[in-house]
């Protein structure tokens, strides 16, 4: 039975097989990762102090998808964009501005939940919806744990949780449930 179960099932889930593919493939797949952060991002409901989008969505697509180290990289690679000045933000934002004030720690925390997502999609865990779903939730837990301690350096740690905590938990609930779901429907779409 365990035998059956290994050859049926690969030892982890790459629905787009990234690793085997050729470096100009991966650097096109990176460039459309950061088009699909992009688009997230610009998905917004207005909150104060930071914007609700879907781009926790998007990053844990993209490490689920892309595993831990090309994800890592496509959201660094979207970041880097975002420095210079590229629209890729919430609402169409970017340049340095926004990694020097209330935002800094959920873009930081971002690259590291991709990553996370990223590596536990390698380990099997979106294979399994309620797993899929976990390795989501972490990875959107992550962002508002680091971004909301930053943010409590700013605003004290009452402030933090009341303004860039709590406004999101839904949100990184449903956005955790709607990727796992995406996940997986891929990885049914793979098998047959």
């Amino acid at each position: 039975m365990t035998e059956t179960r290994s050859a049926a099932l690969p030892a982890s889930f790459s629905p787009l097989r990234l690793e085997t593919r050729s470096r100009a493939f991966q650097i096109g797949a990176v460039l459309l990762g950061t088009l699909f952060l992009a688009l997230s991002s610009w998905i917004e409901v207005p909150m104060f102090p930071v914007p609700m989008t879907m781009q926790t969505f998007a990053i844990t697509v993209v490490g689920a998808f892309y595993g831990w180290r090309l994800g890592g990289l496509t959201i660094l690679a979207w970041l880097g964009e975002a420095m210079v000045g590229l629209p890729v933000l919430a609402g169409g934002a970017g340049g340095l501005a926004h990694f020097a004030g209330p935002t800094l720690g959920y873009l930081v925390a971002f690259p590291i939940a991709g990553a996370l997502v990223g590596y536990l999609a390698e380990q099997g865990w979106t294979r399994n919806i309620a797993l899929g779903f976990a390795a989501m939730l972490l990875g959107n837990a992550l962002c508002l744990v680091i971004g909301g301690a930053y943010l409590a350096s700013l605003l004290g740690p009452e402030q933090a949780m009341a303004l860039g905590v709590t406004p999101f938990i839904l949100g990184g609930i449903l956005k955790s449930a709607l990727a796992a779901l995406m996940v997986k429907a891929s990885y049914r779409l793979e098998r047959q």
